[in-house]
């Protein structure tokens, strides 16, 4: 790796091609974009084929943005990836600043809205109080110092993505048709809590949230934090556990390399 790493932004997006129209063009040509279409019905996938031809398009294997991210991990050929919502609540400006975290020597460069110049234009009142008491748990569970669980701005490096032990993206839909468990709105606190266990360095970023512009989220605050609410716990206790990667190796020997060739390549800057 060197001190300029090439980056992939993988965008999952699902009927976003109002705001597609609007955050693609602002994302520099030299990115790829990794567009992971959810099943739209809309013109998503054409609008992202007018203001980028040589995105990458990825058709998710389940639902979920769970899933979706996953599916955009593999598909990423970028050293770091950037998981970026289509939603234009993520400015793309912010973009130098996870990367830089990266090269400075961060495993995990973490967005966080309530760190000193972050912000948010969207949370409401009880969405605060929920995070805020989530957040809280998660810090217990995990030892950490997470000032925001539930961000979905955040980067890392994809030689990491295999510390993270997603669900596989070709496992069938569960036959009751409900998400299988890391498929949904709670794969920020999966990443999170994992990244955590690993003994990986997590840095936050301090990003600004701003208000979607098009259409409405499907996020339900008291659905999506109860699953949330279940990760934790479960993430908990997968810690507790020890279980490995899905390569077997104990993670702090996954890690070792990573840092080895950041702090040599910030050296030699």
């Amino acid at each position: 790796m060197s001190t300029q790493p090439t980056v992939s932004v993988v965008i999952p997006a699902k009927d976003e091609a109002a705001n597609l129209a609007l955050v693609l063009p602002l994302l520099p040509a030299e990115y790829e974009i990794v567009l992971v279409d959810g099943h739209s019905v809309d013109s998503t996938v054409a609008v992202g084929r007018f203001f980028r031809p040589d995105l990458v398009l990825v058709n998710q294997t389940r639902t979920g943005k769970g899933n979706a991210l996953a599916c955009g991990f593999l598909a990423a050929s970028g050293d770091i990836i950037v998981t970026f919502d289509a939603d234009c609540s993520a400015d793309p400006a912010e973009i130098p600043r996870f990367v830089q975290a990266l090269v400075d020597g961060a495993d995990l460069a973490k967005g966080s809205r309530f760190t000193d110049g972050g912000g948010s234009e969207d949370i409401t009142w009880l969405r605060q109080l929920g995070n805020d008491g989530l957040n809280l748990l998660a810090n217990l569970g995990f030892g950490t110092g997470f000032t925001d669980l539930c961000y979905g701005y955040n980067a890392f490096w994809r030689d990491l993505v295999s510390v993270l032990d997603l669900p596989d993206v070709n496992a069938p839909m569960a036959e009751d048709g409900s998400m299988l468990w890391g498929d949904g709105f709670e794969i920020e606190t999966v990443l999170n809590g994992r990244f955590a266990a690993s003994g990986a360095r997590v840095v936050e970023v301090p990003s600004v949230e701003r208000l979607r512009v098009h259409g409405e989220s499907s996020f339900n605050a008291f659905r999506d934090g109860f699953r949330v609410l279940r990760t934790i716990g479960a993430e908990h206790r997968r810690m507790r556990a020890g279980r490995g990667t899905a390569a077997g190796a104990p993670r702090r020997e996954l890690l070792a390399p990573r840092r080895d060739l950041v702090e040599g390549a910030t050296q030699a800057a």
